[in-house]
């Protein structure tokens, strides 16, 4: 499948003092698993899903990244691992789709004032593991994503996404100047998609 974001070259990475965002590819499975599977409760919640289950193996994890390290590549979606800056550890990961993914496109997105959904350039969706949300690290990781979207993606607007029983997330977000600009409904999946711009 051709590229289907079209806003301009894609970033390489971000550095901070804390962490490292990288392009994940297959070989970041076993780091990345003990991460998910540390989160998996949080994680449920965000995808509205069993995923992931409790008997999630490294190599299943293996097969998922190697689809995300493929669609990187390919410019339909970017997903970067957040690593400890010594990069022995996964912290989170980042998801970034253009508006024309397929799942956004069959999914129903409603505007909660005069917001267009036409005018989204990216769609951001993050986690951090459990041991670090409890740190602070979602908080400062948002922070470090909006400068990066602002500073580094040829993107004019970019929203973030969390679903409506992820509690801890919603708060975060509501801790800051954001505000719900558009909600989301997946096929298939209950409850609703809450977008932050």
């Amino acid at each position: 499948m051709s590229s289907i974001y079209s806003c301009g070259p894609v970033p390489a990475g971000l550095r901070t003092e804390e962490f490292i965002l990288r392009p994940i590819v297959a070989g970041d499975a076993e780091k990345d698993h003990g991460a998910v599977m540390e989160t998996r409760e949080h994680l449920r919640l965000w995808e509205r899903s069993s995923w992931p289950e409790d008997d999630f193996t490294v190599e299943a994890n293996r097969e998922d990244l190697l689809e995300l390290e493929k669609r990187h590549t390919d410019h339909r979606a970017f997903t970067y691992t957040v690593l400890s800056p010594d990069r022995t550890e996964c912290l989170g990961c980042v998801y970034i789709f253009p508006t024309g993914a397929s799942f956004l496109a069959k999914s129903t997105v409603t505007p909660v004032g005069h917001d267009k959904w036409a005018a989204v350039d990216v769609v951001v969706y993050f986690w951090v593991r459990q041991t670090q949300m409890e740190k602070g690290l979602d908080k400062r990781l948002l922070a470090a994503l909006r400068g990066w979207f602002a500073q580094e993606w040829m993107a004019d607007t970019a929203v973030f996404v969390t679903n409506e029983k992820f509690t801890q997330q919603v708060d975060l977000f509501h801790r800051t100047d954001l505000n719900v600009k558009f909600e989301l409904v997946e096929p298939g999946k209950p409850g609703k998609y809450l977008i932050f711009g």
